[in-house]
């Protein structure tokens, strides 16, 4: 049995560059599994409950129509908003803006379905209508925001 001696060269730049390579590797695997780890927050924990965020009531903003102030009416409970509708549209009024009624309805559903006026979608045809129902709806929610 003859045992022969074996020299391995390493130079130090392949050990740097190896060592490198592996740091970020390793680094990578660490970055994906915080990323994609199933970790869900529960409907028990206490951080995920919503809180209240308005003051329960009815809170209204006023448009100026013309000579006419219309209100916007919006009814919040203590976490959510339950209603919004038109007070004081006088039959004059809807007859000179007749798509105020239609255009708040299509709103009221959007921003009850989702609790916020942010990312609200409506026609090329009242976007100047719900651009102004729209700041009047957010007027009515700061005004009920709870205080933080």
């Amino acid at each position: 049995m003859s045992a022969k001696t074996k020299i391995v060269v390493l130079r130090m730049k392949e050990l740097i560059y190896t060592g490198i390579f592996v740091g970020l590797a390793i680094l990578l695997v660490v970055l994906f599994l915080t990323m994609f780890s199933g970790k869900k927050k529960d409907a028990d924990d206490p951080e995920a409950a919503p809180t209240a965020s308005y003051i329960p009531g009815v809170y209204t903003a006023s448009l100026a129509l013309g000579s006419q102030n219309v209100d916007v009416e919006v009814v919040v409970d203590a976490s959510q908003i339950t209603g919004i509708r038109l007070l004081n549209l006088d039959e004059a009024v809807a007859t000179m803006y007749p798509l105020m009624e239609p255009t708040l309805a299509s709103l009221a559903e959007q921003i009850l379905s989702k609790q916020s006026t942010q990312d609200i979608t409506y026609t090329e045809n009242t976007k100047y209508t719900s651009y102004i129902l729209l700041q009047a709806v957010q007027t009515a929610l700061d005004k009920a925001a709870a205080p933080k």
